[in-house]
């Protein structure tokens, strides 16, 4: 299959990363005023985390990840619906898209909280009270973060959590309050910082 190459342009990834900001807050303001208990998740809480101790540092990410609980599905759906999101299943992964053109890719993907998202993870996600008020929105706690993160360990939870290693945010001092497997995965990534 042939691509289309554009020209190399600031503009337009500065307004990816501005895409992805503006469908957050959007979304997380949609869920405030419903008063529905949430937390930012995924690659857009580790760089906040990551941007509280060197912004350079902080990696982008395309998607909107958003932990809430089952219960409220409801509740969520109709207010992000009423934010301009239109609700599909892509994957198996519950998500929003941006708009009736939107693309997957742009999407707000839910997280239910106290859920596996696969069976074989070690442990549930965490629940939307382990969160911290960030400026704009609910982010997910150091501990929950690094425990979703521990327990997907693909390649890009590996980097952010590297990332997070790299700036002192997580260290060697935790491995003593993790699940075993958690414990053995963060051992892993500390002994051998570069992958």
């Amino acid at each position: 299959m042939a691509i289309e190459l554009r020209d190399f342009s600031w503009d337009r990834m500065i307004e990816a990363v501005q895409a992805v900001r503006e469908r957050a807050l959007r979304a997380t303001a949609a869920l405030e005023r419903a008063g529905i208990p949430y937390a930012m998740a995924g690659g857009n809480a580790v760089a906040a985390w990551v941007a509280r101790v060197d912004r350079a540092a902080v990696r982008n990410t395309q998607d909107v990840d958003i932990l809430v609980r089952r219960a409220d599905f409801d509740a969520v759906k109709a207010a992000l619906e009423s934010a301009g999101f239109v609700h599909a299943s892509v994957m198996d992964v519950t998500c929003f898209i941006d708009g009736p053109d939107g693309s997957p890719r742009d999407a707000v993907h839910l997280l239910f909280a106290g859920e596996k998202v696969r069976e074989s993870y070690p442990l549930p996600t965490a629940d939307v009270t382990e969160r911290e008020r960030a400026e704009d929105y609910h982010i997910v706690g150091l501990e929950a973060l690094v425990r979703m993160k521990l327990n997907s360990f693909r390649r890009k939870d590996q980097v952010h959590l590297q990332d997070m290693i790299s700036l002192g945010l997580v260290d060697a001092s935790w491995l003593e309050r993790l699940v075993p497997e958690h414990a053995a995965r963060l051992k892993q990534l500390l002994d051998d910082p570069d992958g």
